[in-house]
């Protein structure tokens, strides 16, 4: 009997490589050899594609089954080959035509009754077979929404074993129902409705002020306020005002939350910004990504293109939060195990949240507040010195009055008219940044800032004042220069003026304007 080719995808990060899984069915001592430099997972998959085989009333070869998984140096996790296997297998034994499934992509898991069943990853894997030139590619039913999200492929969504091996028997391209390029991204759903607006923030104007510069700019929040001040109500409200993701960030955040199981059902495709909040006790691991079989992508990286909102930042583990600065810094974090290395996307935007104090009252008028300038010191010190000189901009809330809140009711603006700003903001920049690999300030280099883009002496005076005194780093000076180029854009300047300059300042140092 011939041997039977196919191909599958296996996926290391957010990469798919192209896998070729070889059939054999021959002569020799009766049993089943998988080969391929193998997890657990696929090794285990005999038992569970023979039993698929057998219970959907397809015999298993009485003969010496060889699988092969090429290439074997390429590491392989995970039960997304059950599938590929199987009709291998039954093409070397003759029962489905080998010419059938040489040039198709078969994706899924095999239960013990012959149901496909969906996996993970299926949009990079897609992805992967699409820059391998293929045209065809066998997914399960409930997955076939997310594939078909990519371009030009012909996806045809399967539910069974049985019926999969009828159609590749009758060679009837219209016996299973076929996706072609139904998710185009101009026919994309409409935005899931939202209960979270802007001008519900009463009360805060420099919040939501710091806010738009931080969202058309890109920048690092860091929010400092007693409990009930309104911070997670604003860090909630930041993807709000954040431009619609383009095509290409839209397929490459969709692709991450693939990888990790969280798609939503029906319309898989996230074009929204995305929004994560880990909780305190969060490990590195799930912050930054691991795991100890397939590496995982983090919270970091399931931000990516969004926000990354750490309430009660101080309550964190420090480990935790010094493992922030290599993705605040390179926008991706690379996560080594023993099994390999794996880097995935994580350009976010960072907002710390925290009290002044553990029980979090202090400085608030008329409040008691029973830590000791020591606690206070210790708690917040918490927040390492390098992580806060990443943060752009830092704010400090406190609770309005009756007064101001009734006051600052007619100057509450709704997210849309915020978000229109901000999208005028940015083009602006993106204008500018033309030919760049830059698409916002934030990203721009301290090489170019200083170049391209340098402001005359006059203008720089608050800044040259902080440098001799010794309050301003050298990151520090790119990063207010960096939101002084964000507030000119945000008022339609063509670059930053001393005003500018000061404003940028004194919020990167922290200070009460």
């Amino acid at each position: 009997m011939p041997v039977a080719r196919t191909r599958c995808v296996a996926l290391v990060g957010v990469a798919g490589h192209t896998v070729e899984i070889e059939a054999d069915v021959g002569r020799g001592v009766v049993g089943t050899h998988f080969i391929g430099l193998l997890d657990t997972a696929i090794s285990e998959s005999r038992d569970r594609v023979r039993s698929a085989l057998l219970n959907s009333r397809f015999d298993w070869p009485d003969a010496r089954v060889t699988v092969s998984l090429f290439p074997a140096s390429l590491p392989k996790r995970g039960s997304i080959f059950d599938v590929a296997i199987a009709v291998a297998i039954l093409g070397a034994a003759g029962s489905i035509p080998p010419a059938r499934i040489a040039d198709p992509f078969f994706l899924g898991e095999l239960g013990l009754d012959g149901q496909i069943r969906p996996i993970r990853g299926v949009l990079p894997a897609a992805l992967a077979a699409a820059e391998a030139g293929a045209r065809l590619i066998v997914v399960p039913s409930l997955n076939a929404s997310e594939a078909a999200l990519v371009p030009g492929l012909t996806v045809v969504p399967a539910s069974s074993l049985r019926e999969l091996v009828d159609w590749l028997r009758d060679g009837d391209l219209h016996r299973l129902p076929c996706v072609d390029d139904v998710a185009s991204f101009d026919a994309r759903p409409p935005a899931p409705p939202t209960d979270l607006d802007l001008m519900e923030v009463v009360g805060q104007p420099l919040g939501r002020w710091a806010l738009e510069i931080c969202a058309a700019g890109g920048h690092n929040l860091w929010l400092l306020g007693a409990p009930g001040t309104g911070k997670t109500m604003l860090a909630e409200r930041l993807p709000t005002i954040l431009p619609v993701l383009d095509r290409d960030q839209a397929l490459e955040v969709t692709a991450i939350h693939s990888i990790a199981g969280a798609l939503p059902g029906g319309h898989p495709l996230l074009f929204r910004p995305p929004f994560m909040a880990p909780h305190h006790t969060a490990t590195v691991a799930s912050v930054i990504g691991g795991g100890t079989g397939l590496i995982r992508p983090g919270a970091v990286s399931l931000a990516h293109q969004g926000v990354l909102f750490m309430d009660e930042a101080p309550e964190f583990a420090s480990g935790v939060l010094d493992s922030l600065r290599q993705p605040l810094e390179s926008g991706k974090v690379t996560v080594s195990r023993a099994a390999g290395t794996v880097t995935f996307p994580a350009r976010f935007t960072l907002v710390l949240a925290a009290n002044p104090c553990p029980c979090g009252l202090g400085g608030e008028a008329g409040r008691f507040c029973g830590c000791s300038p020591s606690t206070r010191r210790r708690y917040l010190a918490r927040l390492s010195g390098p992580l806060l000189d990443r943060v752009d901009v830092k704010i400090r809330l406190s609770r309005p009055s009756r007064a101001e809140l009734l006051a600052d009711r007619a100057h509450t603006e709704p997210s849309k008219t915020v978000s229109q700003r901000v999208s005028q903001a940015r083009e602006r920049a993106a204008k500018r940044l033309a030919g760049t690999p830059w698409r916002n300030n934030a990203e721009v280099s301290s090489a170019v800032l200083h170049r391209e883009f340098r402001l005359p002496h006059a203008v720089l005076t608050p800044l040259t004042r902080a440098l001799d005194v010794g309050t301003l780093s050298a990151r520090g000076l790119d990063r207010v220069l960096r939101v002084a180029w964000t507030i000119s854009d945000l008022a339609a300047r063509d670059r930053p003026g001393l005003d500018d300059i000061t404003a940028a300042l004194t919020m990167w140092m922290g200070q009460d304007q």
